[in-house]
């Protein structure tokens, strides 16, 4: 792309209690930190010469504002909403509005933990689910949300 071209924007959004990764339950979510899952989606995007760009917060509201400003500027979202996923109807709506693909992530499983963390309020919005990959999940959503966004491959998951 050369220097006057404006470049591809993803949006990675982070949930409740993803700023205590590392530390946070390791036996479910591992030891890298969120900083390390971000550094990791941001190589995959940079590989594919875009730019990725890190929200996260632990209150809906932020995240809610953080969509309505990607409308129109980004061209995809990754999104761990951490327990968002399964009662952030606002998100939801959000998303809803946003237009562009959303692939939805999660480090574990939530259909293999309790049975309330089995509703997913994102999943009927997104292009793609990554759940249960641990970190590999990171660039593999990012990947998925590119070539949904550009039209390039699958992005079934």
């Amino acid at each position: 792309m050369s220097a006057d071209m404006p470049r591809h924007v993803l949006l990675l959004l982070s949930g409740p209690n993803l700023n205590l990764l590392g530390t946070r339950q390791p036996e479910i979510y591992g030891t890298d930190t969120l900083q390390d899952h971000v550094d990791a989606a941001r190589r995959a995007a940079i590989e594919r010469d875009w730019d990725l760009e890190h929200r996260q917060s632990n209150h809906e509201g932020d995240l809610v504002d953080a969509v309505h400003a990607a409308i129109g500027r980004v061209e995809a979202i990754v999104i761990n909403p951490g327990a968002l996923t399964h009662y952030g109807w606002s998100l939801h709506d959000a998303l809803a509005a946003f237009g562009g693909p959303i692939v939805e992530l999660h480090l574990s499983e939530p259909r293999k933990r309790e049975r309330w963390r089995h509703l997913s309020v994102v999943e009927p919005l997104a292009s793609a689910r990554v759940a249960g990959e641990g970190g590999a999940g990171y660039p593999r959503a990012v990947a998925l949300a590119i070539e949904a966004a550009t039209g390039a491959g699958s992005a079934a998951g």
